[in-house]
């Protein structure tokens, strides 16, 4: 469609014809991104035009002026119209009805409309007291009328912006940060905002304002690709959902990456978070610079007085050979030279981390323009200095992302490439891989004390999710890549073992210890065999907490850390060469027993609740935690029956309980007490608010085992009066037999959608399947419930393979229904 075409739509049909040309040019697939929005600009400035001519005529004095996104020409599918009809103060009644000519026909046809009818006085005096409205004049553009007029009111803008932006800039730098602190990283959100929230457009607005200052200017490289990218996936957003919105929902990822002609939604993901972090970066330096340039501005003065007029000189202090403070950042030296001192970006790295201070753009720049590649293996210095990084706690991530912005990092571990940026759709995570395994080495940083070899630790914990830029369990992918890396930076056979040995087991104490059961001999010994080594069990169990920490809240507590203890403990005693207890040999507590007397004595339910609120002990390598809940304790003693699992998980489930850990077991009762009974101890949460009262949980379970209470029934009112969020698709149910995991029982691990009532579902399951459970070992992290149910035949002997395998099956096919 040419522009030709542009004014004759427009001037033979009006409104229609703007419509019509419009709906054309948001149709044709071979022109997107700048070239679209600069038409529809352009198409939009022709149509307001003509209204502005026709209703105009005979009128001076008066212009009308695109500000903000329109201002600057990005007009996406559905942005605002932003517009200021300014006048010089002339016949205020022919102004007010030449806005109506303007502004009725725009929100005719439902386009959203900001406007606003001022003088060149009132809009710089509106602009004085509104940063916001500041900041949408600074791209203020004429499209009608009085050109000097519109050209008068930039140049007193941009005058005032400059004059007053000592006292301007630091209230949008605050501006900033607060928007930043309601919506979060764009660069490690999987629903992102891609103009509020960090490293967005706002952001890439907001430097813009800076540079228009002249105070300081933003590093231009890659700055505007990132901006046009987010705008173009803006677009995408646009024409896929047919809405003004910013948001990236997960559930229309799919079509704006086929809008864009991506592979898929993680390809689009990446893209953003490559451009947020440009964006985030450049602002970092950004207000950094403008920081220092206020307070040499405050200091000059005080200083030339002192110095009778003479010239300042920047101090410099050496922190390492090479790198000197100036300023408050770390510079290299002037005698430093990069092309001769491979180890230099790593050195400088890690002073900068060291001393908590930022590393200067230009000192990066100047890195990765002429440092020479570090020889394989890399030299001893190299690697302690690589360790000192890793090692230096919060500030360790500032410097990671200095030298990552300019391509230092995938110099240094090649690696690196598949896992940058990487999204990671689980909503336990809360940040992309790589900065997941940065923030990873941060939490161990604070581990090193309670290991031998802190510098495994530290490198482990880098490297640990490596292996997710590839296909297949990551953590076997990530041991083949460690094994390499390791070597390549200099590690012994010896160490690279143990480092690969890391990864490759990252998971294994935390997925045991919630997954089985710890009392069973072949639990504790097939860790053992994994982890080798006591040394090597002491660097994965700090591995293992600082990976659950750096994952997010979700992934750790004192309750999942008592459990790894406790399994770490077990595995600790066999590998010194104790023999793990027999779980037969396990004698009941007094409490236990009690309780079962009275069950036989009664022939009903009899339960106790108790809460469980101490941290676990410090021990001389495990510092004291903070006191945190770690759930209640639940003792229930029943007479020995049939649908004793799902009568309690429905019950618990009633009663708003999560259940964290479930074990079942048949008490031998003292000589001379008939009966047998079955005690279940379990460990119980509220999702919200106080615990039901003990005699109503015993109440409705007494209705759930005698069949006068339907469980299921009320689990499913519940259920239907919370819809599922619409658009969002959970992965099907998976059930599968845990093989040689138990030599007293057959394991059956379920993952799923967690849910209220998943666990009296399942029980309810292997019920009917005629298969007894002995214990459940119940996780749910984030929105996925992953549980192993240790089953048994009424014999009390594990299931053949055919009958496990057909029992999980029809296990599957139930939850999947």
């Amino acid at each position: 469609m040419t522009s030709t075409d542009v004014h004759k739509d427009v001037e033979d049909s009006g409104p229609s014809g703007y419509a019509a040309a419009r709906l054309r040019l948001l149709q044709e697939g071979a022109r997107s991104g700048p070239p679209r929005r600069t038409a529809l600009s352009e198409l939009t400035d022709d149509w307001l035009s003509g209204l502005f001519a026709a209703g105009a005529e005979g009128l001076r004095g008066v212009s009308l002026v695109a500000v903000g996104g329109y201002g600057r020409g990005e007009l996406s599918p559905r942005s605002d119209l932003d517009l200021v009809l300014l006048h010089d103060g002339g016949d205020s009644a022919a102004v007010a009805a030449l806005a109506d000519r303007i502004w009725y026909p725009v929100w005719d046809l439902g386009l959203a409309l900001d406007h606003s009818v001022r003088t060149p006085a009132e809009a710089r005096k509106t602009a004085a007291e509104d940063l916001k409205a500041q900041l949408g004049l600074l791209d203020a553009r004429h499209i009608a009328g009085d050109l000097g007029l519109t050209a008068g009111l930039r140049t007193a803008v941009l005058a005032d912006w400059r004059n007053q932006a000592p006292k301007r800039l630091p209230e949008l730098q605050e501006l900033c940060a607060e928007r930043a602190e309601r919506q979060g990283e764009l660069q490690y959100l999987l629903e992102p905002d891609l103009k509020e929230a960090r490293g967005g457009l706002r952001d890439a607005t907001a430097l813009r304002a800076v540079a228009a200052s002249w105070l300081a200017d933003a590093p231009r490289e890659g700055l505007d690709d990132a901006r046009r990218r987010l705008l173009d996936v803006r677009d995408a957003l646009h024409l896929a959902t047919g809405r003004a919105t910013d948001r990236l929902a997960l559930q229309e990822q799919d079509q704006v990456a086929a809008e864009l002609g991506l592979l898929d939604a993680d390809t689009l993901l990446r893209q953003v978070y490559e451009a947020a972090r440009v964006i985030s970066y450049a602002s970092d330096v950004t207000w950094r610079e403008v920081g220092r340039v206020l307070k040499s501005r405050a200091v000059r003065p005080r200083l030339r007085a002192m110095l009778g007029g003479g010239k300042q000189v920047a101090e410099r202090s050496p922190l390492a050979e090479g790198v000197v403070e100036q300023d408050g950042e770390v510079v290299l030296a002037r005698a430093a030279r990069p092309d001769r001192d491979p180890v230099l970006p790593l050195r400088a790295a890690a002073a900068a981390a060291q001393a908590g201070l930022p590393l200067s753009l230009h000192a990066v720049r100047r890195m990765a323009a002429g440092a020479r590649p570090l020889p394989t293996p890399w030299p001893a210095e190299a690697r302690e200095q690589l360790v000192t990084l890793l090692g230096s706690g919060r500030p360790t991530i500032d410097v990671w992302e200095a030298l990552e912005a300019e391509g230092l990092i995938t110099r240094l571990l090649p690696d690196w490439e598949r896992v940058r940026c990487r999204p990671q759709r689980n909503a336990v995570h809360i940040w992309t891989v790589d900065r997941h395994l940065i923030e990873t080495a941060v939490c161990a940083s604070e581990f090193t004390r309670r290991v031998h070899r802190p510098d495994l630790l530290l490198v482990a914990a880098l490297l640990h999710d490596i292996g997710k830029g590839w296909p297949g369990d990551h953590s076997v992918a990530g041991e083949i890549i460690a094994k390499d890396v390791a070597a390549r930076i200099g590690f012994d056979r010896t160490d690279v073992t143990v480092l690969s040995t890391l990864v490759r087991h990252h998971l294994l104490l935390v997925d045991t210890a919630t997954r089985r059961d710890l009392e069973d001999p072949a639990t504790v010994r097939s860790v053992a065999e994994a982890v080798g080594s006591q040394s090597t069990l002491e660097l994965l169990h700090a591995l293992t907490e600082a990976d659950a920490l750096a994952t997010g809240p979700a992934a750790w507590s004192s309750w999942r850390g008592s459990l790894v203890a406790d399994l770490v403990k077990r595995v600790s005693a066999v590998l010194a060469g104790d023999e793990p207890d027999d779980p037969g040999d396990a004698v009941p507590t007094a409490e236990q027993e009690r309780l079962a007397i009275e069950a036989i004595a009664t022939g009903s339910p009899v339960l106790s609740l108790r809460a469980q609120t101490e941290a676990p002990a410090p021990t001389e390598d495990q510092p004291a935690a903070d006191p945190e809940p770690l759930g209640v304790e639940l003792l229930i003693a029943v007479p020995d029956q049939s649908g004793v699992l799902p009568a309690v998980a429905g019950v618990l489930a009633m009663h708003r309980l999560t259940v964290r850990t479930a074990e079942l077991s048949t008490l031998a009762l003292p000589d001379g007490v008939e009966g047998s009974v079955l005690l279940l101890n379990w460990r119980v949460a509220a999702q919200y608010g106080s615990l039901p009262q003990a005699a109503r949980l015993r109440a409705d379970l007494v209705r759930a085992l005698d069949g006068s209470l339907d469980i299921a029934g009320r689990l499913a009112e519940r259920d239907a009066a919370y819809p599922r969020r619409r658009g969002v698709v959970a992965p099907p149910p998976r059930v599968t037999v845990a093989p040689a995991a138990s030599r007293h029982a057959t394991v059956i691990e379920v993952r799923a959608q967690d849910a209220p009532g998943l666990l009296f579902r399942i029980g309810r399951a292997l019920e009917d399947a005629g298969v007894r459970t002995r214990s459940a070992h119940v996780s749910t992290l984030g929105a996925n419930a992953v549980d192993a149910f240790y089953v048994t035949g009424h014999e009390g002997t594990p299931l053949p393979s055919e009958e496990a395998a057909s029992v999980a099956r029809k296990l599957e096919e139930t939850l999947r229904g």
